[in-house]
């Protein structure tokens, strides 16, 4: 059986004939059982079963008679599921008034306005109530179907929305308790949470990276086809006015010889009226920087794709960590260039056996979070290479504001975040320091207040061997750090 079906209705309406067009909407009469029916039911001790299950109503007339019921219902553990209420109810509470006291008894409670005209606009109403996620309006005359199609609807809703918030209860004591258990943990228990964290950090990553790369690569397509025919016509363009500037001198070396003074005057009057000297030196300015905006694009477009690489099979491959960087920086180039200058220190780097759209999503997130650590002053943000050994090395340094020592224990934490709420959702470090541990590498951060930070990643030439040793990269070594992300 399920205990969260909940069919109750309350209908709060001054008008009795209301009441009885409802009953008779969400009420119907059972249709009557036939003799085989009843035969069946007396042989095999059984019930014959409705095709849908019907609705409890209640009816109130006025607000606080409907608030009462819902009060009631509440401590009879019996709630109400949703609530048909009328906007105008001369002479109590109106709609919008029942509606708030309704909700200051039962959140839950799922409600549709029903009425042919108001005293209020409707963005009044909704700006008041402040709710729409449990809010419905039903213009009278309402069509039955409909009333029926909301009340099957809303019952849903409300159980639907019970069974979560009884999970989320489950699964917040299971956390409790789980949390009380790791506090007595050893060393392995700590070692599995770690994994189990990295595995959730990278499911998650590689989510995010499937979404981005079919994006981009559909965004990539459909720019260029109009950019392939927009460089065909251009070449051909440019052909045709070398062309016309090639008649074009022949006719102004013809000029002299054209014996009729009023023409050369008219010609001459022509020329001067359409600028023919500065069109012929801006014609193809225009078009050379025209040609280099389309050439722009076109090194956007590609950028965009070797940065959001994505292989379904997630196919280790070996890719050059300076592209990967450039492409990046211009995919994030309006995110950065209003608040620091980026200067690039490069080495000369072997070619690194990876998962280059991961390691892009590092880099962007390194310097995404630099540029949002600068202040009022414009700043600058270091990226640098080196090669060490068998591993090469990437730092991103910054100019900003530093992050402070206290929250040095959770800066690769998921979830966690120091932005204002809305502005960040604390999985980008986390993301990264599972990307860089999944690569067999490090990430380390040193920063101090008023000064910047520096994120220094290291990563190993060739990929890790699949075993105990890759899957248990050291922890990363921060120094007065802590998140940004």
């Amino acid at each position: 059986m399920n205990t969260l079906q909940n069919r109750r209705v309350l209908l709060i309406d001054d008008m009795p004939t209301i009441h009885e067009d409802f009953r008779k909407i969400l009420m119907p009469h059972a249709p009557a059982k036939s003799a085989l029916d009843a035969t069946r039911a007396a042989l095999f001790d059984d019930e014959i079963k409705c095709v849908a299950a019907p609705f409890d109503v209640d009816s109130a007339h006025q607000g606080p008679e409907g608030l009462a019921k819902v009060v009631d219902s509440l401590a009879a553990g019996r709630p109400y599921a949703m609530a048909f209420v009328d906007m105008r109810m001369p002479p109590g509470w109106d709609g919008t008034e029942t509606v708030e006291r309704l909700w200051q008894a039962d959140p839950r409670l799922q409600i549709v306005i029903c009425t042919a005209y108001s005293d209020a606009s409707w963005e009044e109403v909704l700006a008041r109530l402040d709710a729409r996620d449990r809010l419905l309006i039903l213009k009278k005359p309402f069509d039955n179907v409909e009333v029926l199609q909301l009340a099957n609807a809303l019952t849903a809703k409300w159980e639907l929305t019970q069974r979560a918030t009884s999970q989320i209860d489950h699964l917040e004591e299971a956390v409790q308790e789980r949390t009380r258990k790791l506090s007595d943990a050893n060393a392995a228990l700590q070692a599995q949470m770690h994994e189990r964290k990295r595995l959730e950090s990278q499911l998650v990553q590689s989510e995010k990276l499937a979404s981005i790369g079919q994006l981009a690569a559909g965004v990539a397509h459909e720019i260029n086809n109009p950019i392939g025919y927009v460089c065909s016509n251009f070449g051909t363009l440019e052909s045709y006015l070398a062309h016309l500037f090639e008649m074009l001198a022949a006719y102004e070396g013809a000029e002299p010889r054209i014996e009729s003074p009023e023409l050369v005057a008219e010609l001459r009057g022509l020329r001067d009226r359409v600028g023919l000297d500065f069109l012929k030196d801006d014609v193809p300015a225009l078009m050379r920087e025209s040609s280099e905006g389309i050439a722009r694009v076109r090194q956007i477009v590609q950028d965009l794709k070797d940065f959001s690489r994505v292989d379904s099979a997630q196919e280790w491959q070996w890719a050059d960590l300076h592209q990967g960087i450039d492409s990046t920086l211009n995919i994030v180039a309006s995110e950065v260039k209003f608040k620091a200058d980026v200067v690039k220190d490069y080495a000369t780097l072997p070619q690194i056996e990876c998962l280059p759209s991961q390691l892009n999503q590092v880099v962007m997130n390194l310097v995404v979070n630099a540029a949002h650590a600068m202040g009022c002053e414009r700043g600058r943000i270091t990226i640098r290479t080196r090669a060490e050994g068998d591993d090469v090395l990437l730092e991103v340094a910054d100019t900003g504001s530093g992050i402070a020592p206290e929250n040095l224990s959770r800066i690769f934490d998921p979830f966690f975040t120091t932005k204002p709420v809305g502005q960040g959702t604390g999985l980008g470090l986390s993301l990264s320091y599972g990307i860089v541990k999944n690569h067999g590498g490090r990430i380390d951060v040193t920063s101090q207040l008023g000064h910047g930070t520096t994120f220094r990643v290291v990563l190993p030439v060739r990929r890790p061997a699949p075993g105990p040793d890759a899957l248990s990269a050291a922890r990363p070594r921060a120094s007065e750090a802590a998140v940004r992300d």
